[in-house]
């Protein structure tokens, strides 16, 4: 490979590294559940996004996704599951005006997957038959949230 070849292009968005940051599941009923006739589960998603900054790496970021599932039949807790899927995330090149973006959509829609896998395993080895997070549009999901800080967002 010729050395302009080993040169990173400019403008470019690199996963160096994704990881498991953190896993929970608890069902505080079982083995009772299993026994009863329930109604019909409900399930509740919460997603949260982080990024950090990394002192001793300038230019990189970690930028962690959270996603937690709460299944109710009735006001009883089936279960709670909870991800946190991490990546170490760097920008080399590119534009101040772009890494908001980069770190708040490219980043989690990335991290997405390793998610859903993470939660329907985990869910399963609960007992309970596994969740199917569908896709997410995380750059809408950023330009919603990028709109409600600045207060352009109505309502």
């Amino acid at each position: 490979m010729s050395e302009p070849d080993m040169q990173p292009s400019p403008g470019q968005f690199t996963l160096e590294q994704i990881y498991l940051k953190d896993c929970s599941f608890e069902s505080p009923l079982v083995p009772g559940i299993f026994t009863e006739e329930l109604s019909p589960p409900e399930a509740g998603v919460n997603i949260q996004t982080q990024i950090n900054g990394l002192a001793d790496r300038p230019g990189s970021h970690e930028v962690v996704l959270a996603v937690t599932v709460e299944a109710k039949s009735g006001d009883r807790s089936l279960f709670v599951c909870e991800v946190h899927m991490g990546a170490i995330v760097s920008l080399n090149g590119v534009p101040e005006s772009a890494q908001g973006r980069a770190l708040g959509a490219r980043a989690p829609e990335a991290l997405f997957p390793y998610v859903r896998q993470a939660i329907s395993d985990l869910v399963t080895r609960g007992g309970f038959l596994p969740v199917m997070l569908q896709p997410l549009d995380f750059d809408a999901i950023y330009q919603q949230q990028a709109m409600q800080s600045t207060g352009q967002l109505n309502g």
